[in-house]
């Protein structure tokens, strides 16, 4: 057997992928001849921006004196079902339900997943009216349909969640259904708007094919619960189709407002739990570039490095304001699910090559800061807020789905801005004084983050910086209580919360995971 051994070099920029390059720099790390480097096998790659000049780690598996054996991506199998196995019901198509039903498959159920939207394909369609008129299409838009609210984004796949389970093979089962296979070397990969919509129906048709369900434009209208309201049985579908199972996996999404309603409706517990809303703030790219790597404001970043990310975080008085789902290279979106509100979120294509870098602003908000809600809206007061804040949007921007926004400048002094820059923002964007359209408490927590950004990052203070109102889905206000064992709700068996709507997940792999969790869940319940 070949002898092997992991190596982690430095390299500069114009190196990343010259692999004699690699060889060299390994020879003299373990200190032997560059001959006696067999082969090399990439296993992690990253940038390191801290200081100048800007570098390359990479982590390798060496061959010494003898080639390593060839690495292979592990392909998950999925095995076809028999005819006589237990349905579990999935309700909602995005990376948790996906990976639920993938998982239940592995463990002999069949899944039957159930999407209020439409397949990918179709998808794509419903978009153009959102851009262009500003009329939303409520059931199928950026948030609902085939993949969930990540088909239509930068399809960020960096997780910190690597204790939740098995990271690397939801990476290697993307990878198996068209994802590129650099998602398993780079520190933090990501897939794109372009590509992520053939891959989630090449996960489809495994599902498909190993004899699982898929319902599209399928809305769960109502539970079925038995008579004693303590077991969920299954669901009813708007068009009056009932679909019954051994357990349901609620991973309904962020944005699936009506299923709390529908919840709170049976009687079913819910809690109210921390979230965060704030604003897209929206940089020229090549600013960001010259910011993180340290070059000219007239210099062009170098062809092997990608567009430049960046990651800010701080508290105001033991309050988080926070950079969130960072897209360089991207564009704003509208992604509003109801025709009465305006949000903004970011995506971005594989290549990243947008002019312009936008991320989510955010400011932590706690159960309590949503009193004034409360007496009305119960448990529901933080989607009140959000709603709130987003109906506010629209008025402000006028109609369509055209945004309020204000230059950076200007907001830190509070004032109107004159004029805006450019934007990505395709629908387009009206001036407006947007700490007037938050609640006081979230105007002023976003000022001074964003002033602490100002001071930490040398340069983001700039006339082109461009706030975007606003980002308000980042998480659900709401969780759905469940036993940590079992994975059920506490009042309801059979019931079986997932994913972001239900406040167990962050983002694509940690849905993922949440929803290979419920599928062994269930599994063990059936044994």
């Amino acid at each position: 057997m070949a002898e092997s051994q992991e190596v982690d070099i430095t390299l500069g920029v114009d190196k990343g992928d010259d692999q004699e390059a690699w060889r060299r720099v390994v020879a003299r790390r373990l200190r032997m001849p560059p001959a006696r480097v067999a082969s090399l096998e990439l296993l992690k790659k990253s940038i390191d921006a801290r200081k100048v000049p800007v570098q390359y780690r990479l982590r390798l598996r060496v061959g010494i004196d003898e080639p390593l054996p060839p690495g292979e991506v592990e392909s998950p199998s999925f095995p076809r079902l028999g005819g006589n196995v237990a349905r579990v019901v999935i309700v909602g198509c995005g990376p948790a339900g996906i990976f639920a039903a993938l998982r239940c498959i592995q463990l002999g159920l069949r899944p039957v997943i159930l999407e209020r939207g439409k397949d990918a394909s179709a998808r794509r369609f419903d978009l153009a009216p959102i851009l262009r008129e500003g009329r939303v299409i409520e059931e199928s838009n950026y948030c609902f349909g085939e993949g969930g609210a990540g088909t239509f984004s930068d399809g960020k796949l960096y997780t910190r969640a690597t204790k939740r389970g098995p990271v690397r093979e939801i990476y290697e089962t993307l990878v198996a259904h068209g994802a590129p296979a650099a998602i398993l070397t780079e520190a933090h990969p990501h897939i794109g708007s372009n590509l992520l919509p053939n891959v989630v129906k090449a996960l489809r048709e495994t599902i498909l094919e190993s004899g699982g369900e898929v319902h599209f434009e399928s809305k769960v209208s109502d539970l079925i619960i038995d008579e004693r309201g303590t077991r969920l049985e299954g669901v009813i579908t708007g068009d009056g189709r009932e679909f019954r199972g051994e357990s349901v996996i609620l991973a309904t999404g962020h944005s699936a407002r009506d299923i709390h309603q529908l919840l709170l409706s049976k009687k079913v517990r819910l809690e109210q739990k921390s979230f965060a809303m704030g604003v897209r703030i929206e940089h020229p790219q090549a600013l960001i570039d010259s910011i993180q790597y340290h070059l000219r404001q007239d210099g062009e970043r170098p062809g092997s490095l990608p567009a430049a990310r960046y990651r800010l975080a701080t508290t105001v008085k033991g309050r988080s304001v926070h950079s969130f789902c960072m897209c360089p290279g991207g564009f704003i979106v509208p992604c509003a699910t109801e025709n009465e509100e305006v949000v903004v979120n970011g995506m971005s294509l594989s290549r990243r090559d947008s002019p312009y870098a936008n991320s989510g602003v955010v400011v932590g908000i706690d159960p309590e800061d949503t009193e004034p809600w409360q007496a009305e809206h119960g448990i529901l007061a933080g989607v009140a807020l959000q709603r709130e804040v987003e109906c506010s949007a629209k008025k402000a921007g006028g109609g369509g789905q055209v945004a309020p926004a204000q230059r950076l400048v200007d907001f830190l002094e509070r004032r109107e801005s004159q004029d805006l820059p450019s934007t990505s923002y395709f629908p387009g964007v009206r001036s407006a004084r947007l700490e007037k359209l938050l609640p006081d408490f979230m105007g002023a927590s976003l000022r001074k983050g964003l002033l602490k950004f100002t001071k930490s990052m040398k340069g983001y203070l700039s006339e082109e910086a461009l706030l975007v109102g606003f980002e308000t889905r980042s998480s659900s206000p709401v969780r759905i209580p469940r036993d940590r064992l079992t994975f059920q709700h506490p009042d309801v068996a059979g019931l079986l919360p997932c994913g972001e709507g239900a406040g167990y997940a962050g983002g694509i792999v940690s849905a993922a995971l949440d929803g290979r969790k419920c599928a062994e869940a269930i599994a063990e319940l059936v044994r």
